[in-house]
């Protein structure tokens, strides 16, 4: 009975799908954290709605990350600016257009509050959104990290 039981236990378990989203094979996983005083001038858009700013510190995603306000209720995004679709390059760090970002290698264009692809081509190839970073309001500063 003990073995019937380990068996099953072990079928159930090789049998669990994965329904985390997919990795991007173009952006390399890194782990940082950085702080943003939202009394510092250089993050002062970031006390209004849908004033995004970039971030290019050393060590702050691969790129930089754009960070932005979505919300009266204390709600921020973080996103790698580097291309989704391109490994990082001379032409993959994204451009700030509004609330927007365009990427200089192939004209492809994100919004700031989803980060989806705004203009994907119909050429039925696969094409990925904006990495998101982890944004975390605490007390006056805004925690960005992943």
């Amino acid at each position: 009975m003990k073995y019937l039981s380990c068996l099953i236990l072990m079928l159930l378990l090789l049998s669990c799908e994965n329904d985390g989203p997919d990795r991007n094979p173009f952006l390399p996983e890194v782990n940082f954290r950085f702080d943003l005083n939202l009394n510092l001038p250089e993050y002062n858009r970031l006390n209004n709605v849908g004033n995004p700013i970039y971030v290019d510190n050393n060590g702050v995603g691969i790129r930089g990350v754009f960070v932005m306000r979505t919300g009266p209720e204390n709600q921020f995004v973080a996103w790698e600016a580097n291309c989704p679709n391109h490994a990082p390059n001379d032409c993959s760090t994204m451009l700030l257009d509004g609330q927007n970002v365009r990427c200089p290698c192939d004209d492809f264009e994100y919004n700031l509050f989803f980060g989806q692809l705004l203009n994907p081509p119909d050429d039925g190839s696969r094409f990925f959104n904006l990495k998101p970073y982890r944004a975390v309001l605490a007390g006056n500063s805004v925690i960005i990290s992943n």
